[in-house]
């Protein structure tokens, strides 16, 4: 595989820099409206960024434990939503690992990607790993995208998006990842707020989300 360009390099530099100054909590103008750093960079309760730590922790454990090597599964948890990615040998075991996490504490929904087929070999992760990176940095270059409101994860070219986000950019950020090389296809797995909500998350930025478990959307 070939070497991260320097320009990748800067960009994904430039998505470092940005997620600190997000981080900061200044203000942001929105559609008109300003809005906190805190809400553009992650609109879940701290209660609910705290569960998703652990629930990948955990998750990570119990499916080592009860799997062993059987399995590659990657576990992504946004605002107690579970998107398992990866490979299981057969139907029976992607089922099992679906079961293992659906019945953890504060798991509200879980998304079942796994794919029955052998684990890729390092190249094709390496090259995932690469796509997830150029994702983020595109969305950096984008202007008009908060990167940091999106978890990306990428599993043999199929990108997935995670976020609490408004329409207006689940489909901006879907053709700004639809734009990068190496992206064979986008599903969305996205809870989907209002430009109202969005706007209030500045007056009640640790309010308990409501949404209801979003469903993959090409």
């Amino acid at each position: 595989m070939k070497s991260v360009s320097n320009h990748l390099i800067l960009k994904l530099l430039a998505a470092a820099t940005l997620a600190g100054a997000l981080s900061a909590c200044a203000p942001l103008v929105v559609g008109g409206a300003v809005v906190s750093g805190m809400v553009a960079t992650d609109r879940r309760t701290s209660g609910a960024q705290l569960d998703d730590e652990s629930i990948e922790l955990r998750g990570a454990n119990r499916i080592s434990d009860a799997m062993g090597s059987r399995v590659r599964v990657n576990l992504t948890s946004y605002n107690r939503q579970v998107l398992l990615t990866g490979e299981a040998p057969n139907q029976a075991d992607r089922q099992r690992v679906e079961q293992i996490v659906a019945g953890m504490d504060n798991v509200r929904a879980v998304v079942n990607e796994l794919v029955i087929m052998d684990s890729p070999n390092l190249q094709q992760r390496s090259a995932d790993a690469l796509v997830t990176g150029k994702v983020k940095a595109a969305m950096v270059d984008s202007k008009d995208v908060f990167a940091n409101t999106f978890k990306v994860v990428t599993e043999r070219g199929t990108v997935y998006l995670m976020g609490r986000v408004t329409q207006r950019e689940a489909d901006r950020a879907t053709e700004v990842t639809r734009g990068v090389s190496g992206v064979r296809r986008v599903l969305r797995i996205l809870e989907i707020i209002s430009e109202a909500e969005l706007q209030s998350l500045q007056l009640q930025p640790d309010t308990p989300a409501q949404a209801p478990a979003a469903t993959p959307r090409q």
